[in-house]
């Protein structure tokens, strides 16, 4: 094999700043990519499939006449795999690159820093600028130039003493994509992020989500009878601060590490509430104890009805509270149970669920749904519109269905409702969605970390655009609690008593006694 390295010019402005007087052989990274033409292909199927690359990272001494002599080229792949997506278009369909004789070839050098811990992070960055020069969304990487920004960073990085510090480095370069969501995360706080998608976590229970426009830190929702429900925090509460630290210029995934830890440990939060009405607005800090959570992404019940005309029925109560790894599987057989009982409508709640795999909100989409209907619409980085289609499908019950929507349903929620309200399948109730229309692949890196990288853009089936603007339900209505302590609520919120005391639960009935007699359900 030719080898890739041969010259490197160390004097600026290739490599600058160079720290001076180096009294030894510059030590470099030699990075060589080959780069395939933008002519990509799309099976457009429902599955997941996983994509390899390699980066060819060289450390290379350079000789007095600054030269890397060819021995001293060892060649170290770093094999990359696309482990999951939460939110991804790569999971959505299949995708190769042409490996034609188009591609071009980009060689980069670089100092290569002394220190073990910087000099891991140092490739933990050329890995991840190789993943978002082939996959970001944006082509112009936000208007500047992408090869140079890694010049510039690798320089910073070199002249760092800790692994924390070059990790900022690199979490300060992605942050000049102008995309909040496209940000890399430490190997423990991946673990974290597996864990919670697994569906088990140890913590407090809280749902956290960054509020695009104020940057600020917002509780989604609660998991019932977490330590944080128990202690009154309700969605839309602000969170400002963790164990006294402040949480400006954090994201969700850093403040929900900060939340977990082992079970019987305790954490100190600081929390704004009321903030729609500032005379009611108040600060309050919290200690909560961490405890295992078990995120049953699944609760359910039979909620009896009488018909206008004075016939009783049963309405299945479906509330799905994220789109963990069990969603689809818990949701098929909540809905298989319900249909042996006899159930005669539906009502899926999709209220303060933040989102997840988004391969779990197509896969529920389907069990509602017949034929080869399109889920989802995608844009990629090319501005290519990509529809993802069922195929042959087959729904598991055709009763009338109503879902709930408010302002923290999110991303693969937003997918789901979109996807049966445009094929005319169900009624939306409730409150406008969140507004999360951009889709992530994430990618486990040689470290252990992961990066998060917004690969795509994605539409209703009727190319309703989603991102910032969120979905509008067909009926308006507020979750207010009729006639029923709050107290006795907080003990049982999935009991049916306090289902019917739910304003959007008795507007939902309404509108599904409405496709009763038209005779409009799907």
């Amino acid at each position: 094999m030719e080898p890739i390295c041969h010259k490197f010019d160390l004097s600026p402005p290739q490599l600058s700043p160079i720290p001076p007087k180096l009294t030894k052989p510059a030590s470099l990274f030699c990075y060589s990519r080959r780069y395939a033409s933008s002519n990509r292909k799309f099976e457009r199927k429902l599955q997941v499939s996983a994509s390899y690359s390699h980066h060819e990272v060289q450390p290379v001494k350079a000789n007095s006449n600054g030269e890397a002599t060819d021995s001293e080229c060892l060649v170290k792949s770093i094999r990359r795999g696309l482990v999951g997506f939460a939110a991804a278009a790569a999971a959505l369909a299949s995708v190769w690159s042409d490996s034609s004789a188009l591609a071009e070839s980009l060689t980069v050098a670089f100092p290569a820093s002394r220190i073990q811990e910087v000099n891991t992070v140092q490739r933990t960055l050329v890995e991840a600028w190789g993943l978002i020069r082939e996959t970001f969304v944006d082509p112009t990487f936000n208007h500047q130039d992408w090869d140079s920004k890694l010049q510039q960073t690798m320089a910073e990085i070199f002249a760092l003493r800790s692994e924390d510090a070059a990790y900022k480095k690199i979490g300060a370069m992605l942050s000049t994509l102008g995309d909040p969501f496209t940000r890399i995360i430490s190997p423990k706080e991946y673990q974290s992020f597996r864990i919670g998608s697994d569906g088990n976590l140890q913590g407090v229970g809280i749902f956290v989500n960054m509020e695009p426009n104020s940057g600020h830190l917002v509780v989604l929702s609660c998991v019932e009878g977490s330590p944080a429900a128990r202690a009154g925090i309700h969605d839309g509460d602000e969170l400002i601060e963790i164990d006294g630290q402040r949480l400006d210029g954090l994201d969700s995934e850093m403040a929900a590490q900060k939340l977990r830890g082992r079970a019987g440990t305790t954490v100190t939060v600081k929390i704004q509430s009321g903030k729609d009405s500032k005379s009611d607005s108040v600060i309050r800090e919290v200690s909560l104890p961490r405890e295992y959570i078990r995120l049953s992404p699944i609760s359910s019940a039979i909620i009896p009805h009488r018909t206008p005309e004075g016939h009783l029925t049963k309405t299945g109560y479906v509330k799905l509270t994220a789109f963990s790894q069990s969603a689809a599987a818990d949701m098929e057989s909540t809905i298989e149970d319900m249909e042996q009982q006899d159930v005669h409508s539906y009502i899926l709640d999709l209220r303060n669920n933040p989102g997840g795999l988004v391969m779990a909100g197509l896969d529920v989409a389907q069990m509602w749904l017949d034929g080869d209907e399109t889920l989802v619409n995608t844009i990629d980085r090319d501005g290519n519109l990509l529809p993802i289609n069922m195929v042959n499908g087959h729904a598991l019950t055709h009763d009338p269905l109503v879902v709930l929507v408010n302002e923290g349903s999110a991303s693969a929620s937003e997918i789901l409702a979109g996807a049966l309200h445009d094929n005319g399948r169900a009624i939306l109730v409730g409150h406008k969605t969140f507004g999360k229309g951009k889709i992530q692949s994430v990618t486990e890196l040689h470290d252990g970390s992961a990066l998060f990288v917004t690969v795509a853009k994605y539409l209703s089936p009727a190319l309703h655009d989603i991102d910032k603007v969120g979905i509008t339900p067909d009926v308006q209505c507020t979750a207010d609690m009729l006639n029923v302590p709050k107290d006795s609520l907080q003990k049982d919120k999935s009991s049916v008593s306090s289902l019917e005391a739910d304003s959007c639960i008795m507007v939902a009935e309404h509108e599904l006694d409405v496709q009763e007699s038209e005779g409009t359900a799907s």
